[in-house]
């Protein structure tokens, strides 16, 4: 096996049951990442990024098909195991932050160390390391409510990165953010995929996708492109735009 391949899917199927219907959300997925790759995972509601997600975060497990993260093979691991996966390997950020609103930062970062049975004077020792990676040393102590938007999502960056996961998996991290605190946070993934952080990132936004290096299509459960980002159609209609020279004018 390749060592540098981090995730790796197989004809992976995924099916839920609503009432008599049996809804087809993944159909034969074949996916892999390696280390240190920055994916975005693009589609519109109903195109089957979420389910994915939830695969490779191992918050669900797919009906048929083999997936492997770190050489380790989840498919057929119960509850238990799959928790024990999630939480020594991947690294969640939510669209909504997720942070307990009674916590200041510094706690909120290290929950899960606690839920690791890490010690006090470690966990607080890398939860300050941590809120200083994504330039909040200065802010530790606020809690949510005293944050702005972009500042709650850097604690959640932070807590994410505090166990030293090997995949940090954002889905739709600028969701709740204006534009400017959108590319502050983009800016922040751009300094840890350099740092060397596995990154990807679920989104239906065209010009938060071409951040990452590669962008990988779904519509209707499948895979329909996988594509360097320059590549993509998104990132040459953007930077076509970009090129175009302004009319009017004297």
């Amino acid at each position: 096996m390749d060592n540098s391949v981090l995730i790796r899917l197989q004809n992976i199927h995924r099916i839920y049951r609503i009432g008599s219907d049996m809804v087809h959300a993944l159909r034969g997925i074949n996916l892999q990442v390696s280390r240190n790759e920055y994916v975005a995972i693009m589609g519109h509601s109903g195109s089957g990024k979420s389910t994915l997600m939830n695969v490779i975060g191992c918050l669900d497990r797919a009906d048929t098909g083999a997936y492997e993260i770190q050489g380790i093979r989840t498919s057929d691991m119960n509850g238990a195991s799959l928790a024990r996966i999630r939480n020594r390997l991947i690294g969640f950020v939510f669209q909504s932050y997720e942070l307990l609103p009674r916590m200041n930062a510094l706690k909120n970062v290290e929950l899960p160390l606690i839920y690791s049975n890490v010690g006090f004077a470690a966990r607080r020792r890398l939860a300050k390391e941590a809120l200083t990676r994504v330039g909040l040393g200065e802010r530790m102590h606020h809690r949510p409510n005293q944050l702005s938007g972009g500042e709650k999502q850097r604690v959640a960056v932070a807590r994410a990165l505090v166990a030293g996961p090997s995949i940090l998996l954002a889905d739709e991290p600028t969701g709740n953010l204006d534009t400017q605190t959108s590319s502050g946070i983009m800016e922040l993934f751009e300094q840890l995929h350099q740092q060397g952080q596995t990154i990807i990132i679920v989104t239906h936004e065209p010009d938060i996708a071409c951040h990452a290096r590669r962008i990988v299509r779904m519509r209707d459960g499948q895979i329909t492109s996988d594509l360097p980002v320059r590549q993509d159609p998104a990132w040459i209609q953007i930077h076509s735009s970009a090129d175009e020279p302004q009319k009017g004018g004297l």
